[in-house]
């Protein structure tokens, strides 16, 4: 099976390694940046808008800005990503995911500020986040969370860009895919975390994965389902099995009527 994670990751360090811009000085920008948001109107509350998808109607859909992927290809190339923000938001979704990852997936930080200037919905920057300038260009792009892989970070990795999220006032999407991975999310205190149903070494899915974890989130931990989610059906088991959110890309880029299909989703976790 081809191991897609670790040429990604492979790439992705080889850039943060190349990348000559100073951290603390890159800190102070982006801090600076996030009182320049503040005070235009504030940043975006990621979790808070989970809370309340999931309070109105069963459950919250993260809705995915997608071009393509390492597995299955051209999605949609060609995609308006103010567009597609908008389908979505008016379908239900209560947050975005927009992938920035150019090599791979074939975004961009544009997507991103694209989509969240079409909307009102808090955005993830989706992306492999694995040193602490990646997590300062989601801050200075306009994100208002960021995804960190456990598998792609040591323990002090995860710490240290949680704690730096946390202090840019970003939200912090910790992503997991079995019990292990689990333990070290909530050892670093992660609230907010993703159970990705793909393996990111072979990118198959096992459905079962998510609702095998659901019942181990402690109380005051919001949990993301990712990935694999195709239909009602699955959305109602996993509310069912705890789950505050589910994150859906494929599924939604490929549909022919992407606001319907985000509506559908949301009446089953209802």
């Amino acid at each position: 099976m081809p191991a897609y994670l670790e040429s990604i990751l492979h790439a992705h360090r080889a850039a943060a390694a190349a990348d000559a811009r100073d951290v603390a000085a890159a800190v102070e920008a982006a801090r600076a940046d996030l009182v320049d948001q503040r005070a235009a109107g504030g940043t975006r509350d990621f979790r808070g808008a989970l809370r309340a998808g999931q309070a109105a109607r069963g459950m919250a859909v993260i809705s995915e800005v997608k071009r393509r992927s390492p597995s299955k290809g051209d999605l949609d190339t060609g995609l308006d990503p103010a567009a597609l923000a908008a389908d979505y938001e008016a379908g239900g979704a209560s947050c975005l995911s927009v992938l920035t990852d150019a090599e791979f997936f074939g975004g961009s930080a544009d997507d991103l500020r694209a989509a969240r200037a079409a909307c009102r919905l808090p955005v993830l920057r989706k992306d492999f986040t694995v040193s602490p300038l990646d997590v300062c260009d989601a801050r200075t792009m306009g994100a208002d969370a960021v995804l960190l892989i456990v598998a792609a970070l040591d323990d002090e990795e995860l710490a240290e860009l949680l704690d730096l999220a946390r202090e840019l006032d970003l939200a912090a999407l910790v992503e997991v895919h079995d019990e292990p991975e689990l333990a070290r999310a909530l050892a670093v205190g992660a609230d907010l975390v993703g159970v990705n149903q793909r393996d990111l070494r072979t990118f198959e899915v096992d459905r079962a994965r998510a609702l095998r974890m659901g019942g181990q989130m402690p109380e005051g931990v919001l949990a993301v389902a990712e990935s694999g989610i195709r239909d009602a059906d699955d959305v109602a088991a996993l509310a069912g099995a705890g789950y505050t959110a589910v994150l859906v890309g494929e599924t939604l880029v490929r549909s022919a009527d992407r606001r319907s299909a985000v509506d559908g989703l949301l009446g089953a976790g209802a």
